[in-house]
């Protein structure tokens, strides 16, 4: 499958991400009239990353724009400090997918780009250009200004006395959440660190992965377990006994805590949002941060105090949050400190721990996983042919109650007369399908999606 711009910027395999194609991408970004003539460039811990940064920069001090090496640093770290500066940047990530596989994802001056961007970028595609191995500053500080926005927010001891681990795998993030919580006051506990990359998605956590998190939480006597996907613009957050908390309910435990009156989400998140009653409005979209971002935007516009968050958990912060005389700036890019950080100081500030500020929420619990290696045009012909043959769907909901309404936003999503939701969509950024289920039960919410799962993989065989 050749590169394309899926739901996170550009990404495809590493062997098609050449260096002439990370150029053209390059130039062609650099084309757009709001990237500038100062580019940052960041990348992750994949063994392909640091071949790419150098061609992108390559092509960017080819066209004479000064190039800015932030090194290996998490997404919302190189977009706080491009917006800091007033400049472009570029990430090198595939974020939570397999090493295999890498990508760029772009901001210009404004922002992550839009869709009309990626229009603009496909336009501009195979435009001349040269490249050299001219001299790139350096910003070693883009990380540290990145932990200093959470430590001065929240203030030196807000994790006193708890002990928490975190699972650093090849999260380029795992050094810098360790400082921050022991700064925090937290004792820390790092667990797992591999020099061999690791796909992390939060959004779909394996079996196995959660039995891990289970027996380090029991062996090390852990309050939490905290993690991050590849390139840390998505959470992993625990309670203490290793059960995986969704990445949508840690965004209303966060939107909660910034006192949030809207929130903007993707149509594959937890109704728990409206039945909370703890914002004022709730404005849905398709999945993908770039369209978070537009109805960030347009809350914004409103006077709204927005944030946005996916069922991955990745969280935006659209508005000056103040709390205890203390401000946080917006920050319009998938993070994973803040909701990683936010609900353990919600807990303590309720005097509970994490299981009990959940058990306080509306009984609506989530639970989503994907059939990997599924070629994108096969989903879609699958999505496709139960979205336009009742009959049919039917026949592949069977035994899950009667058919009460239909969401085609993005995806096939189907709520039944008792509650139950199923959603199956094609990954917008790898070979996969996507199955969410929600449910008054957690138990039944999990053994639905993994029906639905068995029931897809079966069609496609």
């Amino acid at each position: 499958m050749a590169p394309k711009f899926g739901t996170s910027g550009l990404r495809g395999l590493v062997s098609e991400l050449t260096d002439d194609l990370c150029a053209d991408y390059t130039r062609a970004f650099l084309s757009l009239s709001d990237a500038g003539r100062v580019l940052m460039i960041g990348q992750d811990l994949r063994p392909s990353s640091p071949r790419m940064a150098r061609a992108v920069a390559r092509a960017a001090t080819g066209l004479g724009v000064t190039v800015v090496d932030c090194g290996a640093l998490p997404t919302p770290a190189l977009a706080l400090a491009a917006d800091a500066r007033g400049a472009a940047a570029i990430m090198v990530t595939g974020s939570h997918i397999p090493a295999d596989r890498n990508g760029l994802k772009f901001y210009t001056r404004k922002g992550e780009i839009t869709k009309a961007d990626e229009g603009t970028i496909l336009a501009h595609l195979g435009s001349a250009g040269g490249g050299t191995d001219g001299p790139a500053k350096a910003d070693p500080h883009a990380a540290a200004a990145y932990l200093e926005r959470y430590l001065d927010f929240f203030g030196a001891g807000a994790l006193d006395g708890l002990r928490l681990g975190v699972w650093q795998h090849s999260s380029v993030a795992r050094d810098l959440l360790a400082d921050l919580l022991s700064r925090f006051g937290a004792e820390v506990v790092c667990l797992g660190r591999s020099e061999t990359f690791i796909p992390v998605d939060t959004e779909a956590v394996g079996g196995d992965t959660r039995t891990l998190l289970r027996g380090w939480a029991v062996s090390e006597r852990l309050d939490a377990i905290l993690s991050t996907d590849g390139d840390a613009d998505r959470p992993l957050l625990t309670d203490r006994t290793g059960a995986v908390i969704a990445g949508d309910v840690l965004g209303v435990l966060t939107a909660r805590l910034l006192g949030a009156d809207c929130v903007v989400t993707p149509v594959s998140s937890t109704t728990m949002i409206e039945a909370s009653g703890a914002f004022a409005r709730t404005i849905r979209t398709k999945i993908g941060s770039p369209y978070v971002i537009a109805g960030l935007e347009g809350a914004r516009t409103d006077g709204c105090r927005a944030v946005g968050f996916e069922a991955n958990g990745g969280f935006l912060l659209g508005f000056v949050a103040e709390r205890s005389g203390r401000k946080l700036s917006p920050l319009l890019t998938r993070d994973a400190f803040l909701p990683l950080i936010a609900p353990l100081v919600a807990a303590r500030a309720a005097g509970c721990n994490l299981a009990a500020l959940l058990a306080a929420l509306p009984a609506r619990r989530t639970a989503s996983d994907r059939l990997e290696h599924v070629p994108t045009e096969r989903a879609l012909a699958l999505v496709g042919a139960l979205t336009s043959d009742p009959t049919r769907r039917a026949a592949f909901f069977r035994d899950f109650g009667a058919e009460v309404a239909v969401d085609l936003t993005d995806g096939l999503r189907v709520t039944f007369a008792d509650g139950l939701i199923l959603h199956l969509r094609p990954s917008g950024n790898a070979p996969e399908l996507r199955c969410y289920a929600e449910d008054r039960d957690a138990a039944r919410a999990e053994a639905a999606m993994r029906e639905v799962l068995a029931r897809a993989k079966a069609q496609l065989q």
